[in-house]
């Protein structure tokens, strides 16, 4: 079966996750992914918590991927690193600004050498800006992309369970960074430089809540506006069990299918009424409360209503719909660790050209006499490579 990026070579100089989740994105469906790893491999292999000797994170961004363990801090490493950029489509890298130019493989220099690579930078910041070369981690971006500061109950802001600058701002903008400028080079001819930061992205994702803002006049308050937590129809409860359901009834029907169930019709014609909502969901908090979890989804299991059980992972990996989409992937007793593994699965759903997840990990530098083979290297050159420590 042919795949999409069939015949697409990816050089990634990342580590831990937003480059290495773009890296796997593109090898999912096709891509030809060169993990290029300093000689003691890239770090997000040593991330706790450990899976026999390795990451247990690691897996989960790295499947599908070859590695060739370089040493960029010698010449005779960097030299490696420029010939294998004759053969790459893409170079994927996650340093700070201007790290790889004191290296001497910025991109003008690396375009000289393929003038069609594509070189995808991911940063906290961008190139651009007063920001530039400070550190950071998702967290960071959250905070001053005011998205930590929307999140959580009213009296305090939260933190969100899954990295949304890292991924949404990181990986997934740059798998389309990527894709655009690979269709780009197809009509020019010309690769181009993709300048990704991950706080952009994390801007990016308060589209709606910015619009919100503008239509109210006043800044969105944590936890008090329609889609924050401050409305009746669209919230989280918790039950009699300590657990929580949801309900996201924005559209009048399914909020006229909800308070006619639970007995609560003068709630009907008070949807949208700002000044209404604090004693609504004060009243609906005391109404769940009474019951489980599992009792209110089946009081609501002929209704629709979008109505959700607020579930923990064990529960998803075994979701019927989880399950029929093949988003969560059990690999049963993991390298005879005696643990399973859990990977998620492919979110794009192609019709003629599917991805194709292989749960296949590259050891540290596993590839790297072949890649270099295959570059032009003889057997004696690699081992002086290797004795001058240039490559593992």
């Amino acid at each position: 079966m042919v795949l999409p990026l069939d015949g697409i070579r990816v050089l990634d100089l990342s580590m831990y996750l937003p480059g290495p989740l773009c890296s796997q994105i593109l090898a999912d469906f096709g891509a030809e992914v060169i993990k290029i790893e300093e000689p003691g491999g890239e770090w997000g292999r040593y991330l706790a918590p450990m899976l026999l000797a390795e990451s247990a994170r690691f897996y989960s961004v790295n499947r599908n991927k070859k590695s060739v363990a370089i040493n960029l801090k010698s010449e005779e490493g960097k030299r490696v690193l420029k010939e294998l950029v004759k053969s790459a489509d893409v170079l994927i890298e996650q340093f700070r600004p201007g790290v790889l130019e004191k290296m001497g493989l910025g991109y003008d220099v690396l375009k000289g050498i393929n003038p069609g690579l594509i070189h995808c930078a991911i940063t906290g910041y961008g190139f651009t800006g007063p920001y530039r070369l400070v550190a950071g981690h998702d967290l960071n971006y959250l905070n001053l992309t005011g998205l930590t500061g929307l999140n959580g109950p009213g009296d305090r802001a939260s933190l969100c369970a899954g990295q949304l600058a890292d991924i949404a701002g990181g990986s997934l903008y740059s798998v389309i960074g990527i894709l655009m400028a690979l269709l780009a080079r197809d009509k020019t001819s010309r690769g181009q430089f993709v300048d990704i930061a991950m706080a952009d992205g994390a801007l990016s994702l308060l589209c709606y809540t910015i619009g919100e803002w503008a239509g109210l006049g006043r800044l969105p308050a944590r936890g008090e506006n329609l889609l924050s937590g401050g409305y009746a129809c669209y919230n989280v409860y918790e039950t009699s069990d300590h657990r929580f359901v949801s309900l996201g009834a924005i559209e009048s029907k399914f909020w006229e299918g909800f308070c006619q169930r639970v007995g609560k019709p003068e709630y009907i014609p008070w949807h949208f009424v700002e000044e209404c909502q604090s004693a609504m969901v004060e009243d609906i908090r005391a109404l769940m409360i009474e019951k489980t979890q599992a009792e209110w989804v089946d009081i609501f299991s002929d209704l629709d209503i979008c109505f959700t059980p607020v579930l923990n992972l064990d529960e998803v990996a075994e979701h019927p719909q989880m399950k029929a989409r093949e988003m969560m992937i059990k690999l049963d007793n993991f390298k005879n660790s005696g643990r399973d593994m859990y990977l998620t699965g492919i979110p794009v759903k192609l019709s003629e050209t599917p991805g194709e997840l292989k749960p296949v990990f590259p050891d540290i530098g596993q590839h790297t006499d072949a890649i270099l083979t295959e570059a032009g290297y003889s057997q004696e050159q690699i081992l002086q490579l290797r004795e001058q420590k240039a490559i593992r």
